[in-house]
């Protein structure tokens, strides 16, 4: 079972922007070739005509199929996310929280008192039949009207019924909605009369910035409230992500050396305004504990797996059906090494050699990243690819498949 103090592998690289709904059925699938307009756009970004990486990203070269993809969405908080969370009062004036706000102005007191004074009533401890799952994590409340708090699917994994204690100690019975073991994100409900609860307010994923301040409240070891420190590291895929060992899901994560231990799992990570950029999930270890090297899911991507959870959605992975590696030099983008015959990459006319530099709007670098892209969208969804075969640009229409 994955936990917060498994020693698991990282990879690399960014991830792409997802709607929280079904895309509307696009074009059929098939190969066209891309606009004047669409091949500016490539030679505007740069991704075609040298090496560099502009997001920072870096690559692996690993190899995988395409299909065994997932990750964050880079936009707004979805449908079901809390906006009336407390706020941090850090400044005279306060910024418009859906802006970056880089470099951060001047706070009035210690920010990470401020953070835990307001975040701290959100998070609560999970507490599992220990001879039957996990024993002891931490969750989020993400929906107070309804009584609806996110954790980790790994948290409480094969139980129907937890025990929830707030920040106040108050004891609540908490139901298992549902839960993704490939995105790691699960959905327990409490009765929303039985007490106060305190929703967190949630920041998109596109705020997050490589060495701002991130604080981490959980119950590590069960010991509730309990409030650490550090930055943002790094913004990397785990290729080993989701809750299943048995099938690894490459999954974007924010990395923090802010101290993570077992217990942790679930609870929030946030920003120096008190608002939930991630759900730290698990460590890299060498002896047993925190090192340093904490993995959060992003904001984004446990509001979108959520708001599918509580509605009823699928929770299917989407499948495109190639392997493929990094490419070097002016080869920048997923080069793909195999096509599998009758899946949707090859009715959309994608041949091995081809170069896929975006999806959709985002340009990829790797595959880890693009397998993390496709696998957090659903079966059914269309998605177009533009991709640079010999000298030529095409757009290839791919209508996903599911996995498995």
């Amino acid at each position: 079972m994955i936990l917060a103090c498994l020693v698991l592998l990282a990879g690399t690289t960014l991830g792409v922007i997802l709607s929280n709904d079904p895309q509307d059925a696009g074009p059929a699938p098939g190969l066209r070739p891309a606009s004047p307009d669409e091949v500016a756009t490539v030679n505007d970004s740069g991704t075609s005509t040298d090496g560099e990486q502009s997001t920072g990203a870096q690559s692996t070269g690993e190899q995988f199929a395409v299909g065994e993809a997932q990750i964050d969405e880079r936009s707004e908080p979805g449908e079901g996310a809390s906006s009336d969370g407390p706020a941090v009062a850090l400044a005279e004036q306060v910024p418009d929280p859906t802006v970056p706000q880089y470099p951060a102005p001047t706070v009035s007191e210690e920010p990470v008192v401020a953070v835990a004074e307001a975040l701290s009533p959100s998070v609560v401890l999970v507490e599992v039949d220990a001879q039957i799952g996990f024993g002891l994590g931490s969750g989020i409340v993400w929906d107070a009207d309804d009584g609806y708090i996110v954790t980790n699917q790994h948290v409480v994994e094969g139980v129907e019924m937890v025990t929830v204690y707030l920040s106040d100690g108050t004891r609540l019975d908490g139901e298992v909605v549902g839960g993704s073991s490939g995105h790691d994100v699960a959905v327990v409900r409490v009765d929303p009369e039985a007490a106060e609860l305190v929703a967190a307010t949630f920041a998109p994923a596109s705020s997050v910035r490589v060495g701002q301040l991130a604080v981490a409240i959980g119950s590590p070891l069960g010991l509730t409230g309990t409030v650490t420190a550090g930055i943002v590291s790094a913004v990397r895929i785990q290729v080993q992500g989701g809750s299943d060992p048995n099938s690894p899901v490459p999954v974007e994560m924010i990395q923090t050396d802010a101290a993570i231990n077992r217990g942790n799992s679930g609870g929030a990570l946030a920003d120096w305004q008190g608002r939930v950029i991630g759900m730290n999930t698990m460590i890299q270890t060498t002896t047993g504990g925190s090192i340093g090297l904490g993995f959060a899911v992003p904001s984004d991507t446990v509001d979108l797996i959520a708001s599918r959870i509580i509605k009823g959605e699928s929770l299917e992975l989407g499948y495109l059906g190639i392997s493929g590696q990094a490419g070097e030099g002016d080869d920048v983008g997923v080069v793909v090494a195999e096509v599998l015959p009758g899946s949707p990459a090859a009715e959309a006319g994608l041949e091995a050699g081809d170069v896929i530099i975006s999806l959709g709007d985002e340009p990829m670098y790797d595959i880890a990243e693009l397998s993390a892209a496709i696998k957090l969208r659903r079966p059914g969804e269309t998605v177009e690819l533009t991709i640079r075969r010999g000298d030529d640009l095409y757009v290839a229409t791919a209508v996903l498949d599911a996995l498995g």
